[in-house]
């Protein structure tokens, strides 16, 4: 994961974190913006992983989306 990527299409992607986080808000999504330091925070919050399971999340979801 890249803390300094903030070059994210995060406007082309939101549905997609939608689908695969179900229970973020849209004001989670809204605060991340497209970075991954803040995307592992909420993670972390709403869904109690350690900060390397919310890494890992991250890293795998903006590979598959070719975020990185």
């Amino acid at each position: 994961m890249n803390p300094d990527d903030n070059d994210v299409p995060w406007e082309q992607v939101k549905e997609a974190v939608k689908e695969r986080w179900g229970d973020l808000s849209d004001d989670d999504i809204t605060e991340v913006d497209g970075d991954a330091q803040r995307m592992c925070g909420v993670l972390q919050e709403k869904y109690g992983l350690t900060r390397a399971q919310a890494e890992q999340e991250v890293d795998n979801f903006w590979a598959r989306h070719n975020l990185s």
